[in-house]
């Protein structure tokens, strides 16, 4: 399982990320446990969104990228994450399930395999690590 929390400067969340979720649920590589939105105005005062509390077009992309609240995150969770968002920001809040991972992950275990360590590494360091790495062999 992995858990996101996507912000949008301005809260200028419209959706265009559920056609591409859609598409990773459609392909059985995820598949989304729950979403929630955040968001906090202009004087600092968070607020947690129902999925019909968004702009219609937003819902509509998210029903059709099969996203249904799941109810994993309360009211506490979500003001907790609002709270520390900068004024004037929404934010989408995602869990979901690493379906591509299912048959490798079992047949780790089943090997008697334990996990020490993961960790994401951010895209900002991984650009900077390829930049450098193309600069190396242009040497």
């Amino acid at each position: 399982m992995d858990y996101a929390v996507i912000a949008f400067p301005g809260n200028k969340f419209r959706g265009e990320i559920a056609p591409a979720i859609a598409d990773l649920v459609d392909a059985g590589t995820i598949r989304v446990i729950d979403v929630a939105f955040v968001g906090k105005n202009a004087d600092g005062d968070a607020v947690a969104m129902e999925l019909m509390e968004l702009d219609p077009d937003v819902q509509e992309g998210l029903d059709k990228a099969g996203v249904v609240v799941g109810g994993l995150f309360n009211e506490d969770d979500l003001m907790d994450i609002a709270a520390d968002l900068p004024p004037e920001t929404s934010a989408a809040v995602l869990v979901w399930e690493n379906v591509w991972a299912r048959k490798v992950t079992q047949t780790m275990r089943d090997a008697g395999g334990q996990l020490v360590t993961f960790e994401r590494i951010p895209h900002d360091i991984v650009q900077a690590a390829r930049e450098w790495a193309l600069e190396e062999a242009k040497a």
